[in-house]
């Protein structure tokens, strides 16, 4: 017992009253108080739950086109927060993937109850700075929590403090029962994993670390109590949840690392019991507790409104307002702009603020709390450059040219050149997935994502976003690389892949899953090549502005012959054996041979697989949206009858019984997602199943409708008729698929299978929300939809097509 310090202190300071020394023992608890928390390294460390309801951080000015700490506008504030099921979850400093918690949730404890924030609590969520029609106008939120019982309620105010690293929580507490006190829980996952971190008591709070990297828990008020130990074991909870006391509690987690928990007695409660506290970050002890002092200092209403951008600070407020388009797009929605405003702030929320121009994906973990902690994951905060270019597009879209710009001049970072860490093979081709530093994470080819950068360049160009002689410089350091690949492929060999690549055969196609001729894949080929010939022009390169369009036009002329299929063998009546299949990995659209198995599911006929890529071909100007090999797929496309399996549309109804609208999956026999038998997440456990299902992504429902406005012009029929048709279809559709914080998310429940998770039809699962590529969609929608033209469509391609 020696080695624990064991200092055991009786809490008997009442008075000489008449209260005896018997009763004061009953009324006031002993605690113990050990100099070392046991049980290293604690419980197995697990991600939060993905489907967050919020995300947030700072808005911050470029410099140049690039982030910098100067004295003019002060530190760039590094630190990103996200929410879940009402609780503050993965909570990020440095770079964009780097989380630094799993979550903080706050406990209330009465005389025979303990209730945490992961319990089952009624939870609202809504925005604390909001225009008159009710749009955010920032990324700071008021969450509420609600006990089932009436017990109490708590309100969380969350945003971070742009003048420092910083998460500011405001917690308020109500109670009609007397002695009721709140506790605060902080689970951390210092440099992005849940193991190896350290944790003790100081003077100013609470501090944990790993290596030179720190995180500590202050008040504004002295807290009452504190306490660290290794989660599941020494970290107080069990205590307070079958003796709403605690018995020990332990200055430091000693010379053992493993996954830490820090506790803190806020105090007692009653009716609108406040209490600021700060989460802070630095590079060592003290810089993080100073992070922490300033901004309590600052106080809770001017880092409030510095985050907001009132007065003279700037804030996201003042980026929603150089947004010229935004205004505009408000009448094409369906919710007067809630969606719209948000979604632009998701996006550029989702920016790495070191490494500027960097979009990632996601800022969560897919299926996250079944997914190990061990070691660090970026999940999906990393950059995807498919992904990347649908979000720089979204940000051409809503007036933001200056990211728009960024962003394309980051993607020089994540293509394959020489230098390339590991490279053995050719160059020109970007990779599949990477930290947004560059590190190389994942190195299959992707065609389309070659090819995209040449399109933004091309479209940023047009916009006047690029000058000539910008575009001619990166045409020679970047574009023309990327088209040569195009063109001439070559091998790819870089960590485990060593293959070959004969376009316009992809290594993988847009879902990152199958070989072969792909109609998507094949759109963005084209296109790339087709814009890449225009820029060769510009740059005076004749000899290639002649070969990248014969290419492009050989690439064209096998689409059908390669990927629409005459001998269909779907069993729909629907179906006339007509139509484009998903992939092929042979060039005979009408052979029997089979795609490769993948998520858990078995390998099919190719011709059993559809999904909506052919439409791309539309949305770019490969194909005229009256083309008879497109409009012959549309019914297989929109078949219901479809065995479940293999079926891609389903239906919703809007969230106001106005009526249904349409939902698709990415395609066929799709396996990225929970399992329909048993209802567990995606590859639970480390184990892919034959049970698991892709679901309905939302996305597509903006696909979908962006076909719908290309028909409208291909027929001449796009008036005010057709025109609110979409909005109150399509539109309305994306903003129904969002939650209660206007999170889009990448998928939805469709119904299907066991609901383990207790979804409701068309509510997102647990894959990953917000989905950055929704957001952009949904934007292109609102501005395709106000300009009654596509957005993201090449007119230089179907020019030179015809």
């Amino acid at each position: 017992m020696n080695k624990y310090n064991i200092i055991t202190t009786s809490l008997l300071m009442l008075g000489l009253t008449a209260c005896s020394s018997e009763q004061a023992l009953t009324e006031t608890a002993k605690v113990t108080q050990q100099l070392t928390a046991s049980g290293a390294p604690g419980a197995e460390p697990f991600w939060a739950y993905s489907g967050k309801t919020g995300i947030g951080t700072s808005f911050e000015q470029y410099q140049q086109g690039a982030y910098s700490d100067n004295a003019a506008t002060g530190p760039v504030s590094k630190v990103w927060f996200s929410i879940a099921k009402g609780m503050i979850t993965e909570t990020m400093f440095g770079l964009i993937h780097q989380a630094q918690i799993k979550d903080m949730q706050f406990i209330v404890v009465g005389k025979d109850f303990t209730v945490t924030e992961a319990d089952d609590l009624d939870v609202s969520i809504d925005y604390l700075y909001k225009d008159q029609a009710g749009r955010p106008l920032s990324l700071a939120y008021k969450v509420t929590s609600k006990d089932k019982q009436g017990r109490f309620s708590l309100e969380k105010h969350i945003f971070t403090d742009p003048d420092g690293q910083t998460l500011f929580v405001r917690s308020i507490f109500n109670t009609e029962l007397e002695g009721v006190k709140a506790f605060v829980n902080v689970n951390p996952y210092i440099d992005n994993n849940g193991l190896d971190d350290f944790a003790k008591v100081t003077e100013q709070g609470l501090v944990a670390w790993q290596d030179d990297n720190y995180l500590s828990l202050q008040s504004a008020q002295p807290f009452k109590q504190t306490s660290v130990g290794f989660t599941g074991v020494s970290d107080g909870l069990s205590d307070l949840k079958t003796t709403q006391q605690l018995s020990s509690v332990y200055k430091n987690t000693g010379d053992q690392s493993g996954n830490v928990s820090l506790l803190a007695e806020l105090g007692e409660i009653g009716k609108n019991s406040q209490f600021d506290l700060t989460l802070s970050f630095g590079k060592s002890e003290q810089a993080s507790f100073k992070e922490g002092q300033a901004s309590l200092a600052r106080g809770y209403q001017t880092v409030l409104d510095n985050y907001n951008g009132k007065g003279d600070a700037i804030g996201w407020q003042d980026y929603l307002s150089s947004l010229a388009p935004l205004a505009s797009l408000v009448d094409d929605t369906t919710d007067n702009g809630k969606l719209l405003y948000t979604s632009a702030m998701v996006l550029k929320a989702q920016e790495d603020k070191t490494h500027a121009g960097a979009l990632i994906a996601s800022l969560s973990n897919p299926w996250g709390e079944t997914v190990s902690a061990k070691t660090g994951s970026t999940g999906y905060k990393a950059v995807w450059v498919r992904d990347f270019y649908q979000v720089a597009m979204a940000f051409m879209a809503m007036g933001d040219t200056h990211t728009a710009k960024t962003a394309f001049e980051y993607l020089d970072k994540v293509q394959v050149n020489p230098n390339t860490p590991g490279n053995q093979g050719d160059t020109g081709w970007f990779l599949q997935k990477t930290h947004v530093d560059g590190e190389l994470e994942w190195v299959g080819v992707q065609l389309d994502q070659t090819a995209m950068p040449i399109m933004l360049a091309w479209k940023l160009h047009q916009a006047g976003v690029l000058t000539d002689g910008e575009l001619i410089d990166w045409y020679g350091r970047m574009l023309k690389p990327a088209a040569d690949f195009l063109v001439d492929g070559g091998l790819a060999k870089i960590l485990w892949n060593d293959t070959q690549i004969t376009p316009p055969a992809t290594q993988q196609e847009r879902w990152e899953e199958q070989e072969g001729y792909s109609p998507s894949t094949s759109a963005a080929v084209i296109a790339g090549l087709i814009t890449a010939a225009d820029i060769a022009k510009l740059a005076g390169d004749e000899a290639n502005v002649k070969r990248y369009l014969a290419t492009a036009k050989s690439y064209n002329a096998d689409i059908e012959n390669t990927m629409f299929t005459t001998q269909g063998n779907l069993d729909s009546t629907a179906s006339d054996g007509e139509y484009f299949i998903r992939i092929g990995q042979d060039k005979d659209a009408n052979s029997n041979t089979k795609i490769s198995a993948n998520n858990g599911r078995e390998g099919f006929n190719k011709k059993q697989i559809l999904d909506g890529g052919f439409l791309e071909l539309v949305r770019y100007g490969v194909r005229d949206a009256l083309a008879p090999s497109i409009v012959k797929t549309l019914p297989e496309y929109d078949d219901q009858s479809l065995e479940d399996n293999l079926q891609v549309h389903y239906t919703f109804e809007f969230a106001d019984g106005s009526g249904t609208f349409s939902g698709y999956r990415r395609y066929g026999n799709d396996g990225y997602g929970e399992d329909e038998v048993t209802g567990a997440n995606y590859a639970e456990g480390g184990i892919k199943t034959p049970g698991q299902r892709g679901r309905v992504w939302p996305f597509f429902t903006g696909e979908r409708g962006h076909y719908e406005i290309a028909a409208a012009n291909a027929t001449n029929s796009f008036d005010a008729t057709k025109q609110n048709a979409i909005k109150n279809t399509y539109v309305k559709g994306m903003e129904t698929f969002a939650n209660q914080g206007f999170m889009l998310p990448e998928q939805v429940w469709d119904g299907v299978g066991v609901n383990k998770a207790g979804y409701k039809l068309g509510e997102g699962t647990n894959s990953a929300t917000p989905l950055a590529w929704t957001h952009a969609e949904y934007i292109k929608l609102l501005r395709s939809l106000h300009d009654k033209q596509v957005w993201d469509h090449y007119p230089v391609v179907e020019h030179a097509l015809q």
